[in-house]
C-alpha cells in the first residue's frame, strides 16, 4: 500500500483510473452535456491551448520567460495541457498516477514529440532530481487529492525546479455561495462520493479539496518559494473560488 502521511493513494489511482477507462475527457474537464463520450477531441485539447496562452499571457506581464527547455505537467490525465505546452519547451514530461489516462493521452497526442509521458503513482516526486525542470504546470488536479498529498506535491514542485523556476498551479481557495458549494461546506466526503456514484452514476468519485490562500502562502515560504504572481483561474466551474498562483523557487 502506498501511503502519504496517511493516506492512501492507491485509492487515488483506483478512482483515476476508472475515471479514465470509461470517461477520460468529460473526467479532466466536466462541462455539461460533454459526458459519455461527447468531448469532441478537437474541441477539447483548444481548451487546453486556451488555458496556456492566457497563462502564458499572465507570465508575459509579470516579465517571467514564456518559453522553457524542460517542462513538467503534473497530473496530465489525458494530456489537454500537455500538447498545449509542447510548443513552448523543448520537452514536456508528462506525469499521472492513473495508466488508463496516460494511454489515452499517447493515443491522442499531436505534438511534435517533445512530450514523455510517465506513470506517477508515489507521493513525490522522486524519480526527478532537483532543480531539473524550468516550469511545472499543474491545473484541475491537486483539488482531488487529498490535503497531505497537495501540501507533500507543492513541496516536490520547488525542490524539482531549478533556482529560479516557476510553479504554475490552480488550486481552489474556498467555496462560492452556490448551492453544490454550500452542500460541499456541510456534507461530508462520505455522502458526497456516495451520492456522486449512486445518484449522478459518477464511475467513480472526485474528491474536491480547497486549500485557503494563507496555507498557500505558508507553504511556499515554508519551501523556499516566492508568490510572484496571483490571478482569478479560468471559470471552470461557478461553484468554486479558484485562483491561478506563479511561485518561483528562490
Amino acid at each position: 500500500m502506498t501511503y502519504c502521511f496517511g493516506v492512501n493513494l492507491n485509492d487515488v489511482r483506483r478512482d483515476w483510473t476508472k475515471l479514465g477507462t470509461e470517461d477520460p475527457l468529460w473526467a479532466v474537464l466536466v462541462q455539461p452535456g460533454k459526458r459519455g463520450g461527447r468531448w469532441d477531441v478537437e474541441e477539447f485539447l483548444a481548451t487546453g491551448r486556451t488555458d496556456v496562452e492566457e497563462t502564458a499571457g499572465q507570465l508575459r506581464r509579470l516579465g517571467l520567460p514564456t518559453r522553457w527547455e524542460r517542462v513538467l505537467d503534473f497530473g496530465c490525465g489525458a494530456g489537454r495541457l500537455s500538447q498545449a505546452l509542447a510548443p513552448h519547451a523543448d520537452e514536456v514530461v508528462a506525469v499521472d498516477i492513473a495508466p488508463s489516462m496516460l494511454e489515452t493521452a499517447r493515443q491522442l497526442n499531436r505534438s511534435a514529440g517533445n512530450v514523455r509521458f510517465v506513470l506517477n503513482d508515489v507521493p513525490d516526486l522522486s524519480q526527478f532530481p532537483d532543480g531539473h525542470f524550468d516550469l511545472v504546470y499543474s491545473a484541475l488536479v491537486l483539488q482531488h487529492l487529498p490535503r497531505p498529498a497537495i501540501d507533500r506535491y507543492l513541496a516536490e514542485f520547488l525542490r524539482v525546479l531549478r533556482p529560479g523556476g516557476i510553479a504554475v498551479i490552480g488550486l481552489p481557495t474556498g467555496l462560492a455561495r452556490t448551492a453544490k458549494g454550500l452542500i460541499w461546506r456541510v456534507a461530508p466526503f462520505r455522502l458526497i462520493s456516495w451520492a456522486q456514484r449512486n445518484l449522478l452514476n459518477y464511475p467513480a468519485p472526485m474528491k474536491m479539496t480547497v486549500v485557503p490562500h494563507d496555507d498557500i502562502v505558508r507553504l511556499t515560504d515554508t519551501h523556499g518559494g516566492d508568490i510572484v504572481g496571483q490571478w482569478p483561474d479560468l471559470p471552470y466551474s461557478e461553484d468554486w473560488v479558484c485562483r491561478r498562483y506563479a511561485i518561483r523557487r528562490a
